[in-house]
């Protein structure tokens, strides 16, 4: 596997690897985990060679938020790739991202505004900025992302489609523990007890789905799914919410392909979900 840490080192490297086939991209900020290695296992599937980079983006977090104490484990991360069949791992410095002068950001109204968008204000804006670059650089045919976090899948969606950008967005199924809960570099932060009580996210999502499908009252659904999670041990329930699957716009009521989503602070962690309908 080829390691790389410049632009310049990047776009040589890619220029080879697409003579020989196609390409699969899958960004990340590292602290891999199951979820990260099925998205290089499903690029393998879609691509001649595939690339991860590595990338703690600043612009993607709040001055409030976890960037000092964002799990950091390069050498870890690049030997759990090089055995997932990784060809090139790219490991950008921020002032490569992000050089002298950077002046420019990219904004995605309507389904960036919303949920996560409300409780992390520019969040997405550092997302949508971020993975614009990575694309740009890499020129993948293919770019893969977990499902874990839906809006912003979402979101890069309607980025790459309204840019014009000539990739392909995979989302990959949430992958999760043998208890439900889905994998995270943020669950590394739960102590054992948090951890025990954390499982509760996923059992309310599944007890929600089902109660839809019974035809249950959708807000009322809602409600005793939130009402759940604080009484588990949950501190704050961002949201807890039946959305449209492609708007992520809300429903009192089912129609269509939706989502449940949900966001909930334990301890110190914030946790975030979500199930089809």
């Amino acid at each position: 596997m080829q390691i790389l840490r410049t632009s310049e080192e990047l776009a040589k490297s890619t220029r080879a690897l697409s003579q020989s086939g196609t390409l699969a991209l899958v960004p990340t900020m590292g602290a891999l985990h199951a979820g990260h290695l099925a998205l290089i296992g499903e690029g393998r599937k879609r691509a001649d060679r595939v690339a991860a980079s590595i990338f703690v983006n600043p612009m993607q977090f709040g001055a409030n938020e976890d960037l000092a104490k964002y799990p950091r484990q390069e050498a870890e991360d690049a030997r759990m790739l090089e055995e997932a069949g990784c060809d090139l791992l790219w490991l950008p410095s921020v002032t490569d991202i992000y050089p002298q002068g950077f002046a420019t950001k990219v904004s995605v109204s309507g389904v960036s505004e919303r949920w996560e968008g409300e409780v992390r204000p520019g969040h997405f804006d550092g997302v949508a900025t971020v993975v614009a670059k990575l694309l740009l650089a890499a020129g993948p045919d293919v770019a893969l992302f977990g499902e874990k976090d839906f809006q912003q899948l979402a979101v890069i969606r309607r980025m790459v489609s309204d840019l014009n950008v000539p990739v392909e967005i995979v989302g990959i199924p949430t992958v999760r523990d043998s208890d439900g809960l889905a994998l995270s570099s943020r669950n590394a932060y739960l102590s054992p007890d948090e951890r025990a009580k954390a499982v509760a996210l996923p059992q309310a999502l599944e007890a929600a789905r089902n109660a839809i499908q019974s035809s249950e009252s959708v807000s009322e659904t809602l409600q005793d799914a939130q009402d759940s999670l604080q009484n588990a041990g949950f501190s704050r329930v961002d949201y807890f919410a039946l959305v449209d699957a492609g708007t992520l716009e809300p429903l009192d009521r089912p129609q269509g392909e939706m989502r449940l989503i949900a966001a909930a602070v334990l301890g110190t962690t914030r946790l975030i979900d979500n199930l089809a309908v």
